[in-house]
């Protein structure tokens, strides 16, 4: 089998992947995300993971199959970063608290040294229950928010806060596994089983 690399440093997207015991390589992207005006957010999603994917395969040259991922959270058409402190991830969860967001991960599969590459994304909605002022404090205590786009992690203390999802759960935490392992075996013959 191919090398497989992973074009990410998130340790949430490492434990889904080596999960299914692939003997996967980490490789963090160095390009800095930015987003250009009048992209939709499913456009926003995979062209970040097509430019994580495209930018560490430059360092390979023996067809290593690199995946590149990006999760955003958008709020009526508006997507919610990563907070840059405190008082902004308070914001973003009062916003979020008793609505419906949607999850989206960009998936980008490039097989290295060659012109080879798929790009797709999965979308999953997200319903808050209602948070009080109290419970969102608390929560932001525990420091989770940190470096997670919406402020949150589902996979952590942050699933008290959820009500419900519609869609892949591994999306919300930031790889989609069911769609990853599609197209790992669709277009490279690969298969997480």
């Amino acid at each position: 089998m191919k090398k497989i690399v992973l074009a990410s440093a998130s340790p949430r997207r490492r434990e889904l992947i080596e999960k299914y015991n692939l003997k996967i390589e980490i490789v963090k992207s160095t390009i800095e995300e930015k987003i250009a005006q009048g992209e939709l957010p499913e456009q926003v999603a995979m062209s970040l993971a097509y430019e994580k994917a495209y930018d560490v395969s430059k360092a390979f040259h023996d067809e290593e199959i690199i995946i590149g991922a990006d999760t955003i959270v958008v709020f009526q058409n508006e997507i919610l970063g990563k907070p840059k402190d405190y008082e902004e991830a308070f914001n973003m969860l009062k916003i979020l608290s008793g609505r419906a967001h949607c999850v989206i991960t960009g998936i980008a599969i490039v097989k290295a040294n060659t012109n080879v590459k798929v790009v797709d994304y999965e979308k999953t909605s997200v319903v808050f229950k209602s948070l009080t002022d109290e419970k969102i404090q608390r929560y932001l205590n525990t420091g989770e928010y940190k470096d997670k786009a919406g402020a949150y992690g589902i996979q952590g203390y942050g699933e008290i806060l959820v009500e419900k999802i519609e869609g892949c759960y591994s999306n919300v935490v930031g790889l989609p596994m069911p769609k990853l392992e599609m197209l790992l075996e669709k277009y490279f013959g690969i298969s997480l089983l």
